[in-house]
């Protein structure tokens, strides 16, 4: 089941970034800031978020990966929303049909900013190599989890417990 997985990851990659990005695939680095139209119709940035754990999650409704892995990340986000985590849910909206993204959102209640990425500046800025990916950001702004890929429970518990207030 797990070469399933990843033979979906790859079946789900994007367009390779090119030379000269930004990137916050290094670890310890600050998270690329950015503003994003939200499916509700309003703006968010990430610098909205400043002083909280945030938990970046690219996806597509298109990308089996991403559908599987939604109800995890729906569920960590309801057991660390105290702790004040903030999920944001990024669609590559330039590479699908706003009807599916909304159907995807709606299907599974999400209960987070979905933000649009309709021009791809986001994912170049993250130098996204595929779909999903998830990033996870410390109260500080700084990268320290990256998860190319499907994630599993497991890895979204290692990546909040980078990114939460010790209890």
């Amino acid at each position: 089941m797990r070469l399933g997985s990843q033979f979906l990851s790859i079946a789900c990659a994007t367009i390779l970034t090119a030379a000269g990005q930004l990137s916050a695939q290094t670890l310890g680095s600050p998270a690329p800031d950015f503003t994003l139209k939200t499916l509700g119709g309003g703006t968010a940035s990430l610098s909205d978020y400043t002083g909280r754990p945030v938990f970046l999650n690219f996806w597509a409704s298109w990308c089996k990966p991403c559908r599987g892995e939604m109800s995890d990340i729906i569920a960590a986000y309801g057991a660390h929303k105290d702790q004040h985590l903030q999920v944001l849910a990024i669609n590559l909206s330039d590479q699908e049909r706003m009807t599916d993204a909304r159907k995807f959102a709606g299907e599974f209640h999400i209960p987070f900013p979905v933000l649009l990425d309709d021009k791809g500046k986001v994912r170049k800025s993250y130098a996204l190599r595929g779909v999903p990916t998830s990033v996870f950001i410390d109260v500080h702004g700084i990268v320290r989890l990256i998860n190319p890929g499907p994630i599993t429970s497991e890895t979204i518990q290692r990546g909040l417990a980078e990114i939460l207030p010790a209890q």
